[in-house]
Protein backbone atom coordinates (compact mmCIF):
# COMPACT_ATOMS: atom_id res chain seq x y z
CA UNK A 1 0.00 0.00 0.00
CA UNK A 2 1.44 3.62 -0.93
CA UNK A 3 1.49 6.34 1.38
CA UNK A 4 1.84 9.47 -0.03
CA UNK A 5 4.42 12.00 1.22
CA UNK A 6 2.82 15.37 0.34
CA UNK A 7 5.88 17.80 -0.15
CA UNK A 8 5.56 21.46 -0.49
CA UNK A 9 8.43 24.13 -2.00
CA UNK A 10 9.09 27.56 -1.54
CA UNK A 11 10.95 27.66 -4.51
CA UNK A 12 13.31 30.85 -5.02
CA UNK A 13 16.13 31.77 -7.49
CA UNK A 14 18.92 30.06 -5.34
CA UNK A 15 17.03 28.06 -3.29
CA UNK A 16 14.24 26.15 -2.37
CA UNK A 17 12.70 25.70 0.96
CA UNK A 18 11.26 21.47 1.23
CA UNK A 19 8.46 20.46 4.08
CA UNK A 20 6.83 17.34 3.84
CA UNK A 21 3.08 16.43 5.33
CA UNK A 22 2.70 12.70 5.33
CA UNK A 23 -0.51 11.19 4.28
CA UNK A 24 -1.70 10.41 8.23
CA UNK A 25 1.09 12.10 10.24
CA UNK A 26 2.24 15.86 10.80
CA UNK A 27 3.96 18.23 8.38
CA UNK A 28 7.60 19.02 8.90
CA UNK A 29 10.36 20.73 7.74
CA UNK A 30 13.03 19.60 5.77
CA UNK A 31 15.15 22.12 5.18
CA UNK A 32 16.62 24.50 2.55
CA UNK A 33 18.92 22.82 -0.74
CA UNK A 34 20.35 24.84 -3.75
CA UNK A 35 18.29 25.25 -6.67
CA UNK A 36 19.95 23.04 -8.65
CA UNK A 37 19.47 19.93 -10.58
CA UNK A 38 21.53 17.95 -8.82
CA UNK A 39 20.64 19.01 -5.27
CA UNK A 40 16.58 18.13 -6.60
CA UNK A 41 18.06 14.85 -7.94
CA UNK A 42 19.26 14.21 -3.89
CA UNK A 43 16.13 15.04 -2.70
CA UNK A 44 13.77 13.50 -4.40
CA UNK A 45 16.12 10.13 -4.02
CA UNK A 46 16.47 10.70 -0.13
CA UNK A 47 12.68 11.33 0.33
CA UNK A 48 11.72 7.38 -0.57
CA UNK A 49 10.39 5.45 -3.78
CA UNK A 50 9.94 8.37 -6.25
CA UNK A 51 6.17 6.71 -7.09
CA UNK A 52 4.63 8.16 -3.52
CA UNK A 53 5.82 11.37 -3.81
CA UNK A 54 3.96 14.40 -4.77
CA UNK A 55 5.60 17.18 -4.86
CA UNK A 56 4.30 21.59 -5.48
CA UNK A 57 5.32 24.71 -5.91
CA UNK A 58 3.62 28.09 -6.24
CA UNK A 59 3.84 29.79 -9.73
CA UNK A 60 6.47 32.33 -10.52
CA UNK A 61 9.49 33.81 -11.93
CA UNK A 62 11.36 30.66 -11.58
CA UNK A 63 8.90 28.69 -14.15
CA UNK A 64 8.59 25.32 -14.83
CA UNK A 65 11.96 24.12 -14.92
CA UNK A 66 11.46 22.15 -11.45
CA UNK A 67 8.22 21.15 -12.51
CA UNK A 68 10.24 19.14 -15.47
CA UNK A 69 13.00 17.81 -13.59
CA UNK A 70 10.59 16.29 -11.02
CA UNK A 71 8.59 14.81 -13.50
CA UNK A 72 11.71 13.51 -15.38
CA UNK A 73 12.58 12.07 -12.65
CA UNK A 74 9.16 10.16 -12.34
CA UNK A 75 7.99 12.02 -9.28
CA UNK A 76 4.39 13.12 -9.19
CA UNK A 77 4.56 17.78 -9.33
CA UNK A 78 1.86 20.53 -9.29
CA UNK A 79 2.34 23.79 -10.14
CA UNK A 80 -0.73 25.79 -7.88
CA UNK A 81 -2.05 29.50 -7.94
CA UNK A 82 -0.19 31.71 -5.57
CA UNK A 83 -2.95 33.89 -5.19
CA UNK A 84 -5.94 30.88 -4.71
CA UNK A 85 -3.28 29.44 -1.37
CA UNK A 86 -5.19 29.94 1.78
CA UNK A 87 -4.39 32.39 4.65
CA UNK A 88 -5.39 31.82 7.99
CA UNK A 89 -6.46 35.29 9.38
CA UNK A 90 -4.04 36.91 11.96
CA UNK A 91 -1.13 34.86 10.18
CA UNK A 92 1.44 37.58 10.01
CA UNK A 93 4.68 35.86 10.21
CA UNK A 94 6.24 34.70 7.04
CA UNK A 95 9.10 33.24 6.16
CA UNK A 96 10.35 30.13 3.38
CA UNK A 97 9.86 27.20 5.94
CA UNK A 98 6.57 28.61 6.96
CA UNK A 99 5.52 28.85 3.19
CA UNK A 100 6.73 25.45 2.56
CA UNK A 101 5.02 24.11 5.52
CA UNK A 102 1.47 25.55 3.88
CA UNK A 103 2.09 24.11 0.68
CA UNK A 104 2.46 20.66 2.00
CA UNK A 105 -0.56 20.76 4.38
CA UNK A 106 -2.74 22.64 1.88
CA UNK A 107 -1.99 19.87 -1.10
CA UNK A 108 -2.50 17.05 1.22
CA UNK A 109 -5.85 18.86 2.11
CA UNK A 110 -6.41 19.20 -1.79
CA UNK A 111 -7.15 22.89 -1.09
CA UNK A 112 -4.60 24.10 -3.89
CA UNK A 113 -5.51 24.94 -7.38
CA UNK A 114 -3.39 23.80 -10.13
CA UNK A 115 -2.55 25.68 -13.04
CA UNK A 116 -1.66 24.45 -16.50
CA UNK A 117 1.92 23.79 -17.64
CA UNK A 118 2.45 24.64 -20.98
CA UNK A 119 4.64 22.00 -23.15
CA UNK A 120 7.17 22.58 -25.34
CA UNK A 121 5.90 24.38 -28.26
CA UNK A 122 3.52 26.28 -26.61
CA UNK A 123 5.80 27.88 -23.79
CA UNK A 124 7.96 28.81 -26.94
CA UNK A 125 5.35 30.22 -28.52
CA UNK A 126 4.05 32.20 -25.20
CA UNK A 127 7.93 33.61 -24.80
CA UNK A 128 7.66 35.09 -28.43
CA UNK A 129 4.19 36.71 -28.05
CA UNK A 130 4.69 37.88 -24.60
CA UNK A 131 8.04 39.89 -26.30
CA UNK A 132 5.93 41.34 -29.05
CA UNK A 133 3.56 42.23 -26.27
CA UNK A 134 6.64 44.05 -24.91
CA UNK A 135 7.45 45.50 -27.61
CA UNK A 136 4.65 47.31 -28.18
CA UNK A 137 4.53 48.66 -25.04
CA UNK A 138 7.82 50.08 -25.38
CA UNK A 139 7.00 51.17 -28.83
CA UNK A 140 3.57 53.59 -26.80
CA UNK A 141 6.18 54.73 -24.55
CA UNK A 142 8.66 55.59 -27.62
CA UNK A 143 6.16 57.42 -29.24
CA UNK A 144 4.68 59.01 -26.65
CA UNK A 145 7.87 60.72 -25.90
CA UNK A 146 8.37 62.06 -28.91
CA UNK A 147 4.99 63.71 -29.15
CA UNK A 148 5.19 65.52 -26.07
CA UNK A 149 8.33 66.87 -26.93
CA UNK A 150 6.85 68.47 -29.77
CA UNK A 151 3.61 69.72 -28.33
CA UNK A 152 5.95 71.45 -25.45
CA UNK A 153 7.87 73.04 -28.17
CA UNK A 154 4.76 73.46 -30.53
CA UNK A 155 5.38 71.75 -33.24
CA UNK A 156 2.51 70.09 -34.51
CA UNK A 157 1.75 68.71 -37.63
CA UNK A 158 -0.01 70.24 -41.17
CA UNK A 159 -3.57 69.64 -41.32
CA UNK A 160 -4.66 66.42 -42.28
CA UNK A 161 -1.56 64.51 -41.52
CA UNK A 162 -2.27 61.96 -38.79
CA UNK A 163 -0.44 60.62 -36.14
CA UNK A 164 2.23 57.61 -36.59
CA UNK A 165 1.24 57.66 -40.14
CA UNK A 166 4.66 57.51 -43.04
CA UNK A 167 3.69 61.65 -43.65
CA UNK A 168 3.67 62.07 -40.24
CA UNK A 169 6.80 60.37 -39.86
CA UNK A 170 8.08 62.32 -42.86
CA UNK A 171 7.34 65.41 -41.28
CA UNK A 172 8.82 64.77 -38.38
CA UNK A 173 12.23 63.94 -40.16
CA UNK A 174 12.06 66.84 -42.93
CA UNK A 175 9.73 69.95 -41.48
CA UNK A 176 10.92 70.27 -37.57
CA UNK A 177 14.20 71.59 -36.85
CA UNK A 178 15.64 73.29 -33.73
CA UNK A 179 18.36 75.52 -33.19
CA UNK A 180 19.52 74.37 -29.97
CA UNK A 181 22.13 71.58 -31.11
CA UNK A 182 20.66 70.20 -27.61
CA UNK A 183 17.26 69.71 -28.90
CA UNK A 184 18.01 68.74 -31.69
CA UNK A 185 20.18 65.99 -30.37
CA UNK A 186 17.03 65.09 -28.38
CA UNK A 187 14.77 64.67 -31.51
CA UNK A 188 17.23 62.54 -33.37
CA UNK A 189 17.11 60.39 -30.48
CA UNK A 190 13.43 60.43 -29.87
CA UNK A 191 12.93 59.88 -33.72
CA UNK A 192 15.57 57.15 -33.69
CA UNK A 193 14.32 55.31 -30.81
CA UNK A 194 10.43 55.36 -32.47
CA UNK A 195 12.19 53.66 -35.63
CA UNK A 196 13.59 51.36 -33.74
CA UNK A 197 10.29 50.31 -31.81
CA UNK A 198 9.05 49.45 -35.12
CA UNK A 199 11.44 47.06 -36.80
CA UNK A 200 11.31 45.76 -33.31
CA UNK A 201 7.69 45.30 -33.41
CA UNK A 202 7.75 44.22 -37.26
CA UNK A 203 10.79 41.56 -36.77
CA UNK A 204 8.57 39.86 -33.98
CA UNK A 205 5.57 39.67 -35.96
CA UNK A 206 7.36 37.75 -38.58
CA UNK A 207 9.44 35.79 -36.05
CA UNK A 208 5.98 34.55 -34.69
CA UNK A 209 4.42 33.96 -39.04
CA UNK A 210 7.84 31.41 -39.01
CA UNK A 211 6.82 30.02 -35.66
CA UNK A 212 3.40 29.32 -36.53
CA UNK A 213 4.38 27.70 -39.88
CA UNK A 214 6.66 25.40 -37.96
CA UNK A 215 4.41 24.78 -34.78
CA UNK A 216 2.58 21.40 -34.06
CA UNK A 217 -0.51 20.18 -36.99
CA UNK A 218 -3.18 20.73 -34.39
CA UNK A 219 -2.12 23.81 -33.03
CA UNK A 220 -2.07 25.36 -36.60
CA UNK A 221 -5.51 23.96 -36.97
CA UNK A 222 -6.79 25.82 -33.62
CA UNK A 223 -5.15 29.41 -34.75
CA UNK A 224 -6.35 29.10 -37.66
CA UNK A 225 -10.09 28.45 -37.10
CA UNK A 226 -9.88 31.12 -34.60
CA UNK A 227 -9.20 34.13 -37.15
CA UNK A 228 -12.70 33.02 -38.96
CA UNK A 229 -14.12 36.01 -37.49
CA UNK A 230 -12.98 39.07 -35.40
CA UNK A 231 -9.42 37.74 -34.24
CA UNK A 232 -6.54 38.47 -36.32
CA UNK A 233 -3.12 35.96 -36.44
CA UNK A 234 -1.66 37.19 -33.12
CA UNK A 235 -4.60 37.56 -31.25
CA UNK A 236 -5.14 33.61 -32.05
CA UNK A 237 -1.77 32.97 -31.86
CA UNK A 238 -1.79 34.40 -28.18
CA UNK A 239 -4.94 32.92 -27.36
CA UNK A 240 -3.95 29.88 -28.26
CA UNK A 241 -0.31 29.95 -26.71
CA UNK A 242 -1.93 31.56 -23.45
CA UNK A 243 -4.68 28.78 -23.01
CA UNK A 244 -3.10 25.64 -24.58
CA UNK A 245 -6.09 23.18 -25.34
CA UNK A 246 -9.54 25.33 -24.97
CA UNK A 247 -11.32 21.66 -24.07
CA UNK A 248 -9.50 21.94 -20.93
CA UNK A 249 -12.59 23.92 -19.73
CA UNK A 250 -15.78 21.94 -18.82
CA UNK A 251 -17.66 25.18 -19.75
CA UNK A 252 -17.65 28.55 -21.70
CA UNK A 253 -18.16 30.37 -18.20
CA UNK A 254 -15.18 28.76 -16.90
CA UNK A 255 -12.65 30.57 -19.89
CA UNK A 256 -14.50 33.62 -18.72
CA UNK A 257 -13.87 33.50 -14.69
CA UNK A 258 -10.20 32.60 -16.09
CA UNK A 259 -9.81 35.65 -18.01
CA UNK A 260 -10.83 37.65 -15.13
CA UNK A 261 -13.90 39.56 -17.29
CA UNK A 262 -16.89 38.45 -14.95
CA UNK A 263 -17.70 40.82 -12.62
CA UNK A 264 -17.45 40.81 -9.00
CA UNK A 265 -20.08 39.79 -6.49
CA UNK A 266 -20.66 40.25 -2.39
CA UNK A 267 -23.83 38.36 -1.63
CA UNK A 268 -24.84 37.91 1.76
CA UNK A 269 -28.62 36.67 2.70
CA UNK A 270 -31.03 38.79 0.66
CA UNK A 271 -28.34 41.60 -0.61
CA UNK A 272 -26.63 41.10 -3.50
CA UNK A 273 -24.01 44.02 -4.82
CA UNK A 274 -21.94 42.79 -8.40
CA UNK A 275 -19.00 45.57 -9.47
CA UNK A 276 -16.94 45.69 -11.86
CA UNK A 277 -15.12 42.80 -13.75
CA UNK A 278 -12.43 40.64 -11.32
CA UNK A 279 -9.28 40.96 -13.15
CA UNK A 280 -7.82 37.56 -11.85
CA UNK A 281 -6.76 35.15 -13.92
CA UNK A 282 -4.60 35.60 -17.25
CA UNK A 283 -3.96 39.05 -18.38
CA UNK A 284 -2.43 38.81 -21.38
CA UNK A 285 -5.93 36.91 -22.00
CA UNK A 286 -7.69 39.56 -20.95
CA UNK A 287 -5.99 42.23 -22.87
CA UNK A 288 -5.71 40.78 -26.37
CA UNK A 289 -9.95 39.32 -25.88
CA UNK A 290 -10.78 42.78 -25.64
CA UNK A 291 -8.54 44.17 -28.01
CA UNK A 292 -10.22 41.95 -30.87
CA UNK A 293 -13.67 43.01 -29.17
CA UNK A 294 -13.51 45.95 -30.94
CA UNK A 295 -14.07 44.45 -34.44
CA UNK A 296 -17.41 43.79 -33.56
CA UNK A 297 -18.28 47.51 -33.64
CA UNK A 298 -18.59 46.92 -37.33
CA UNK A 299 -22.01 45.28 -39.22
CA UNK A 300 -21.83 41.46 -40.05
CA UNK A 301 -20.02 41.37 -43.77
CA UNK A 302 -17.47 38.90 -45.02
CA UNK A 303 -14.58 40.61 -46.92
CA UNK A 304 -11.98 39.43 -49.33
CA UNK A 305 -9.77 39.06 -46.29
CA UNK A 306 -12.00 37.08 -44.12
CA UNK A 307 -12.72 35.20 -46.65
CA UNK A 308 -9.43 33.95 -47.46
CA UNK A 309 -8.94 33.38 -43.36
CA UNK A 310 -11.99 31.25 -43.51
CA UNK A 311 -10.70 28.81 -46.59
CA UNK A 312 -9.10 26.28 -44.81
CA UNK A 313 -11.80 26.21 -42.00
CA UNK A 314 -14.50 23.98 -41.62
CA UNK A 315 -18.26 24.55 -42.50
CA UNK A 316 -19.73 24.62 -38.53
CA UNK A 317 -16.74 26.53 -37.78
CA UNK A 318 -17.51 29.23 -40.25
CA UNK A 319 -21.17 28.88 -38.70
CA UNK A 320 -20.39 29.52 -35.03
CA UNK A 321 -17.80 32.36 -36.41
CA UNK A 322 -21.15 34.41 -38.31
CA UNK A 323 -23.40 33.58 -35.56
CA UNK A 324 -20.94 35.43 -33.34
CA UNK A 325 -21.22 38.25 -35.84
CA UNK A 326 -24.28 38.93 -35.18
CA UNK A 327 -24.70 38.55 -31.88
CA UNK A 328 -21.65 40.62 -30.63
CA UNK A 329 -22.63 43.22 -33.02
CA UNK A 330 -26.00 43.51 -31.61
CA UNK A 331 -24.60 43.20 -28.10
CA UNK A 332 -22.60 46.38 -29.05
CA UNK A 333 -25.21 48.25 -30.90
CA UNK A 334 -28.07 47.14 -27.74
CA UNK A 335 -25.52 48.49 -24.98
CA UNK A 336 -24.50 51.40 -26.94
CA UNK A 337 -27.92 52.86 -27.18
CA UNK A 338 -28.55 52.22 -23.72
CA UNK A 339 -26.05 54.75 -22.82
CA UNK A 340 -23.52 52.79 -21.39
CA UNK A 341 -19.62 53.66 -21.31
CA UNK A 342 -17.67 52.72 -24.53
CA UNK A 343 -14.81 50.47 -22.57
CA UNK A 344 -17.32 48.86 -20.69
CA UNK A 345 -19.45 47.47 -23.82
CA UNK A 346 -16.48 46.46 -24.99
CA UNK A 347 -15.28 44.25 -21.94
CA UNK A 348 -18.94 42.83 -22.00
CA UNK A 349 -18.35 41.76 -25.56
CA UNK A 350 -14.99 40.91 -24.90
CA UNK A 351 -16.56 38.58 -22.60
CA UNK A 352 -18.95 36.61 -24.88
CA UNK A 353 -16.16 36.39 -27.64
CA UNK A 354 -14.32 34.23 -25.10
CA UNK A 355 -17.62 31.80 -25.26
CA UNK A 356 -17.33 31.63 -29.14
CA UNK A 357 -14.11 31.29 -29.08
CA UNK A 358 -14.18 27.96 -26.36
CA UNK A 359 -17.15 26.60 -28.78
CA UNK A 360 -14.60 26.88 -31.60
CA UNK A 361 -11.54 25.53 -29.91
CA UNK A 362 -13.71 22.82 -28.48
CA UNK A 363 -14.77 22.23 -32.16
CA UNK A 364 -11.57 21.37 -33.49
CA UNK A 365 -9.98 19.98 -30.93
CA UNK A 366 -13.03 17.27 -31.26
CA UNK A 367 -12.16 16.87 -34.86
CA UNK A 368 -8.83 16.41 -34.02
CA UNK A 369 -9.16 12.95 -31.67
CA UNK A 370 -11.98 12.36 -34.09
CA UNK A 371 -9.30 12.27 -36.74
CA UNK A 372 -6.68 10.79 -34.77
CA UNK A 373 -8.94 7.27 -33.34
CA UNK A 374 -10.27 6.78 -37.11
CA UNK A 375 -5.89 6.82 -38.00
CA UNK A 376 -4.95 4.70 -35.34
Amino acid sequence: MKRIKFVGLDVHAETIAVAVAEQDGEARSIGVIPNRCESVRKLVKKLGPVEELHFCYEAGPTGYVLYWQLTALGAQCEVVAPTLVPVRAGDRVKTDRRDALKLARSYRAKELTAVWVPDAAHEALRDLVRAREAAKRDQLRARNRLTKFLLRHGKRPPQGVNPWTLGYMDWVRKGVHFEPRAQQATLLDYQHEVEHMAARVTRLEQAIEEAVQLAPHQMREVIEALQARGIAKVSAVTIVAELGELSRFGEARQLMAYSGTVSREHSSGESCKRGGITKTGNVHLRRIVVEAAWAYRHAPAVTKCLRKRQERVSEEVKEIAWKAQHRLHGRYRKLTARGKNTGKVITAVGRELLGFIWAIGVKVEAEQRKALGQAA
